[in-house]
C-alpha cells in the first residue's frame, strides 16, 4: 500500500513539475514519507474520530475522505474515496476547492466551491456521499467561493464567503438553509485589507482576503481569514472580532497568528478550526511544496493557544513547535 501510495504522489509530483534534489527530496518532503496533499483543508470530528478533506490533486473530480484517530496517521475510508463527486447529482465541472462540512437538524451539509460558485449539498452521513436535489450553485449572481456557513444561538443562520471586486474580499449574508439561498438585502462586506501584512511586497497582487472560518466565544464573533495572494511566501492567518456576526468586525493587533515567520513554512494559511476530544480548538491549515515550488500545497494542523485579556477578548496564538505534520498510510 506504502509503495502504491509513493507511486501515486512521485507522479503527481512531475505533473507539477517538482523535482528531486540532490538529498532525494521531493519539496522539501522525504519521499519515504506519505505527505497529505490537500490545500484549503477542513476536519470533522465525530465521536473519536477525524475526518479530513481539502483542495486535492483529484479537484477536478470532487472531495476525497481521509480519516484519523490521533490527527497524525490518515487513511482513506473504506469504499469512500469521495465524500461528494463530480456528476453524481452535483453542482460543478471543475475547481472544486474550499469544502466545509455541517450539521443541522440530523442532516449533513456540504459547502464546497466549484466553478468559482459557492455550492451546498447534503447528506444522511457526514460521509456522504453529498448531492443536491436541484443542481444549482448557492448564488448565480456573480462569482463567489469559500463559503463558510454559521448558525448562531437563535438559530438564524449566516454564509461567510468571498466576492471578486478590485480584488478578493469577505462578504456575510443571512442565509435561508431550508432554501439554499442568501436572504435578499441581507449581504454585507466585512472588512477591506488595512493592514501591512495582509499585503506585502513578496507577490505583488490586487488585495486578497479569504478563507473565512467563524467562532463565537463569551458573547464574542471571532473571524479568521487569510491574506495576501496563496502564492505569496506571505500568505498567513489572522482574525478580527465583533459583538454581532454581521459586524463591524475589529482586527486583531497580534495577527497574523500563523505566518511563516511562526510556523516555519512559507503561504500557511486558508484552513478551517475543529475541536478535539477534550474540546481543545486546533487550525488546519495548507503551506507551500517548499521554499522554492507553490504547489502540491501540504497540510498542516496546529493548536490554538486562548488567553483572555482585560478587555474580555481572547488572545488566540500559536506554538510553531507544536506544528502536526499529517502523513497518509
Amino acid at each position: 500500500m506504502r509503495l502504491l501510495h509513493f507511486l501515486i504522489g512521485a507522479m503527481v509530483l512531475i505533473a507539477t513539475g517538482c523535482a528531486q534534489d540532490s538529498e532525494g527530496i521531493y519539496n522539501g518532503a522525504s519521499q519515504y514519507r506519505d505527505e497529505i496533499f490537500l490545500a484549503d483543508p477542513t476536519i470533522l470530528r465525530e465521536g473519536d474520530m477525524y475526518y479530513l478533506t481539502g483542495t486535492g490533486n483529484q479537484q477536478q473530480q470532487g472531495f476525497v475522505l481521509l480519516e484519523s484517530a490521533d490527527l497524525k496517521s490518515w487513511h482513506t475510508v473504506e469504499n469512500n474515496e469521495f465524500v461528494l463527486k463530480k456528476d453524481d447529482q452535483t453542482y460543478g465541472t471543475e475547481g472544486f476547492w474550499a469544502p466545509q462540512w455541517f450539521k443541522a437538524q440530523d442532516r449533513y451539509y456540504f459547502l464546497y466551491t466549484a466553478n468559482e460558485q459557492t455550492v451546498m449539498a447534503s447528506a444522511d452521513s457526514w460521509k456522504g456521499p453529498f448531492r443536491q436535489t436541484d443542481i444549482k450553485p448557492i448564488d448565480r449572481s456573480q462569482k463567489n467561493i469559500d463559503p463558510f456557513l454559521f448558525r448562531d444561538d437563535d438559530g438564524k443562520y449566516y454564509l461567510y464567503h468571498v466576492r471578486f471586486g478590485n480584488g478578493n474580499f469577505i462578504w456575510v449574508a443571512e442565509f435561508d438553509l431550508a432554501k439554499g439561498e442568501i436572504i435578499p438585502g441581507t449581504l454585507k462586506k466585512c472588512m477591506e485589507s488595512t493592514e501591512e501584512w495582509e499585503a506585502t511586497a513578496a507577490y505583488i497582487s490586487a488585495p486578497v482576503m479569504e478563507g473565512p472560518t467563524v467562532i463565537k466565544l463569551d458573547g464574542v464573533y471571532y473571524l479568521f481569514y487569510s491574506a495576501n495572494d496563496y502564492r505569496s511566501i506571505d500568505y498567513a492567518v489572522g482574525y478580527a472580532t465583533s459583538n454581532s456576526p454581521m459586524g463591524p468586525w475589529t482586527k486583531n493587533e497580534n495577527s497574523p497568528i500563523i505566518h511563516r515567520s511562526i510556523v516555519g513554512e512559507n503561504g500557511s494559511g486558508h484552513g478551517d478550526i475543529f475541536t478535539d476530544k477534550a474540546g481543545n480548538y486546533y487550525y488546519v491549515y495548507h503551506v507551500h511544496a517548499s521554499k522554492t515550488n507553490v504547489a502540491p500545497r501540504k497540510t498542516r494542523i496546529i493548536p490554538l493557544h486562548m488567553e483572555k485579556n482585560e478587555s474580555g477578548i481572547y488572545d488566540i496564538t500559536v506554538n510553531g513547535d507544536e506544528v502536526i505534520e499529517p502523513y497518509q498510510e
